[in-house]
């Protein structure tokens, strides 16, 4: 029981701990080195986590879609009736 109460907590700080880092990051990014860039970046991966660049494109794509099937859905405006 202490042990899922001491793994809980690890969790729950493990959580704040990365829910507080885009922040902390956002001013501060001239000040990292490279090498704790690229440790953030591994852990980030290793975590599966998505980057912002990622989430971007997948929102764009998305857009590209919802476009399509909107045309799709309305069918073609400009051509005559077949006979």
């Amino acid at each position: 029981m202490a042990a899922r109460g001491s793994s809980r907590l690890l969790l729950d700080t493990l959580e704040e701990l990365l829910a507080e880092l885009p922040s902390r990051l956002r001013g501060s990014r001239e000040r990292l080195s490279e090498g704790a860039v690229s440790a953030l970046r591994g852990l980030a991966d290793e975590l599966s986590l998505v980057t912002r660049d990622d989430l971007d494109e997948l929102e764009l794509r998305v857009a590209q879609l919802e476009h399509r099937l909107r045309l799709l859905e309305d069918g073609p405006r400009d051509l005559p009736p077949a006979a």
